[in-house]
C-alpha cells in the first residue's frame, strides 16, 4: 500500500459511472471473500463482484485520500486507512463504510492497514504513525514502535504470522507476537524499502528505491541483492498461487520471477503508468492499481 511517492503526483480526473473500469488514482485493494475492493484518492472505494469486470462505488463517509484496505480473514469485517488520520470500517464486504476513528492531528497520514483477525488490526504510517485495536475498532491506542520518526510504508504478514514493516531510510522490522513488540532486521542498504513480501516461513523479498530489491533465506538475518533490469521505484509485490512473484512500481517498472525470487526478468503487460498495488484476483488474473485506476494484466506465462 504505499507511499509517499504517489502523494506527489498530479491526481488524475475521477471520471467513472457504475459498471465502468475506473479511471481515477487508486492506491490499494483486497478481497472480501469473492468480492475486490479498492480504495484511492478523494475517498473513493470501488467494489467489483465479478472479478475487476466491473465496478460500482460503495458508500463512503468522506473525501480524505485512502491509502490502504484490509479484511479480517473469513469475516465481512474491514478497515480503510488514509489521509487525515482518518480510519473507516465495515461490516457489510465493503458496501456501506463509517468513519471509526481520526486522530487529533489532522496532519497526520496512515499508509497501510492489516487485519489479523476480526478484533486486531493494526495501522501505520507517516512518521512512525502506529496505532492498534484489540477490540475490532472500538478503541485504538498509539504506540511508538522505533526512537526514529521515520515512514512506516507497508505491513505484512508471513505464513507462520509473523510479521513485517517496511519504512524509510533501511527500516526493517519484525513482530513474532502480533505486533506486542517489535525488533528491528539488519537491512542491507539505507535506503526506502516499500514492501516485504513472505515468500515462505523463511524467505523474504524485501523492495524499495532504485530498484533495490533482497532476498533472505533466514528470515531477515541475512540479505542477498538481487539485481533487477531498471533502477525504478519498486511499490508493489505480490506472490501468486502458481508461485510466480510479480514486482510493480514506477511507470513499466513490470518484473517476474519463476525462481522464488533469486532472478527478475522484464514482464510485458499493457500498462505504462505507475503502480502502487498488485492483487490476484478471486479468479487468478492479476490486477494493477495504481495511476491508471484498476488494470487486468495477462498473467505471465
Amino acid at each position: 500500500m504505499i507511499r509517499l511517492p504517489f502523494l506527489s503526483l498530479v491526481l488524475m480526473a475521477a471520471v467513472f459511472a457504475a459498471d465502468a473500469p475506473p479511471r481515477v488514482l487508486l492506491l490499494d485493494g483486497a478481497t472480501a471473500g469473492s468480492d475486490l475492493v479498492v480504495v484511492g484518492e478523494r475517498g473513493t472505494i470501488l467494489r467489483s463482484t465479478d472479478n475487476a469486470t466491473s465496478w460500482q462505488p460503495a458508500t463512503s463517509p468522506g473525501t480524505a485520500t485512502l491509502t490502504g484496505i484490509a479484511f479480517a480473514p473469513g469475516a465481512a469485517l474491514g478497515w480503510a486507512v488514509g489521509h487525515d488520520a482518518l480510519i473507516l470500517s465495515t461490516t457489510d464486504a465493503g458496501r456501506t463504510w463509517r468513519k471509526q476513528w481520526q486522530g487529533e492531528n489532522l496532519a497526520d497520514s496512515f499508509l497501510d492497514v492489516l487485519a489479523l483477525d476480526a478484533r486486531r488490526v493494526i495501522a501505520v504510517g507517516a512518521y512512525g504513525l502506529f496505532v492498534a485495536s484489540s477490540d475490532g475498532g472500538q478503541t485504538w491506542s498509539r504506540r511508538k514502535i522505533m526512537e526514529d520518526d521515520f515512514h512506516l510504508n507497508r505491513i505484512s504478514r508471513g505464513p507462520t504470522g509473523t510479521l513485517y514493516l517496511a519504512g524509510e531510510h533501511g527500516t526493517l522490522l519484525r513482530s513474532s507476537d502480533d505486533g506486542a513488540t517489535w525488533a528491528r532486521i539488519p537491512a542491507a542498504y539505507e535506503g526506502s524499502f516499500y514492501g516485504v513480501l513472505p515468500l515462505d516461513q523463511r524467505t523474504l523479498l524485501a523492495h524499495g528505491l532504485r530498484g533495490h530489491v533482497f532476498r533472505s533465506q533466514d528470515d531477515g538475518a541475512t540479505w542477498t541483492p538481487v539485481p533487477a533490469p531498471q533502477p525504478v521505484l519498486l511499490a508493489a509485490s505480490v506472490k501468486l498461487k502458481n508461485t510466480l512473484v510479480l514486482l510493480a512500481g514506477d511507470a513499466r517498472a513490470l518484473l517476474v520471477s519463476r525462481d522464488r525470487g533469486q532472478t527478475l526478468a522484464p514482464w510485458t503487460a499493457p500498462i505504462i503508468t505507475a503502480v502502487a498495488e498488485l492483487i490476484e484476483t478471486p479468479d487468478g488474473r492479476v490486477l494493477a492499481l495504481g495511476e491508471a485506476g484498476a488494470t487486468l494484466l495477462p498473467t505471465p506465462p
